[in-house]
């Protein structure tokens, strides 16, 4: 517990607001009424994920899996109240995980597999940099 205390939120809450893009892109485009080709969410989640693994990797955060891990947890909190806010403004009625409260695990599932898998290729980045935080 004395580990998660220690990580460094403000750059977690700065990584997890730029992942803040992917929803914004589809809340745009569903404005407009358009929809996205597959390959345009994808591609933002590609982007999003160098820029963590970049940020994380070529810096000297003691826990990166841990920070990454947290980094897609707490964008899947920002995603659940920017759903919950903006849905019901945009569309008129509430849609996304909290109008399907069964999708509220999932969503934090899948975006705390998302940052595990950045926060090992961060790992890996720093490792391969020759950075080995201290214990």
């Amino acid at each position: 517990m004395d580990v998660i205390k220690r990580l460094h939120w403000p750059l977690i809450l700065g990584l997890a607001a730029v992942a803040m893009v992917r929803p914004l892109v589809s809340t745009v485009a569903s404005a407009f009424g358009t929809t996205n080709p597959p390959a345009v969410p994808i591609a933002v989640s590609i982007l999003i994920t160098v820029i963590w693994v970049g940020v994380v990797g070529f810096s000297r955060v003691r826990h990166p899996y841990l920070t990454l891990l947290f980094v897609g947890l707490v964008y899947a909190a920002f995603a659940l109240v920017f759903s919950g806010i903006l849905s019901p403004i945009i569309t008129g009625r509430l849609q996304g995980p909290l109008a399907t409260p069964i999708a509220i695990v999932p969503l934090f599932v899948t975006n705390a597999i998302w940052g595990s898998v950045a926060g090992l290729l961060a790992l890996g980045l720093q490792r391969a940099r020759g950075f080995r935080p201290e214990h």
